[in-house]
């Protein structure tokens, strides 16, 4: 399973969320890839690509997203809550690490109705990934 993390306007998020990814125990096995768009801003992340591979995988991302963005909260941060996998684009910035993980085997699954109801946020005309 393949899901992108977007920006959000916010890339230095993406920089804070790959390097947090990286010291996180669990999650620093996940393999996270810097994706950017040619364009003005060439060479600045845009997205982060992130193949999560066992049920393992899920919960390691869901935990370690959750604790970035906890720790980025505090300082009243908010980009990086976008995400896109296949046709769906779901805000995960207000779910914790449970939901989160219920929402990726849902999505990975084929249930995009886990999508409308638990993140409230699925666009069906998203970009693929």
């Amino acid at each position: 399973m393949r899901v992108r993390i977007e920006s959000d306007g916010d890339k230095l998020a993406l920089t804070e969320l790959q390097g947090w990814l990286a010291r996180d125990p669990k999650a620093r096995q996940l393999s996270v890839v810097p994706v950017s768009t040619p364009g003005p801003t060439m060479g600045a992340m845009d997205a982060l690509d992130i193949v999560l591979g066992t049920a393992g995988d899920i919960a390691n991302f869901a935990v370690g997203y959750a604790g970035w963005r906890l720790a980025r909260a505090r300082g009243g941060n908010r980009g990086a809550r976008t995400l896109v996998f296949g046709g769906a684009t779901v805000d995960i910035g207000h779910l914790d690490p449970q939901q989160l993980a219920e929402l990726l085997r849902g999505l990975e699954a084929g249930n995009t109705e886990a999508g409308n109801t638990e993140a409230g946020n699925t666009n069906d005309d998203a970009s693929a990934s």
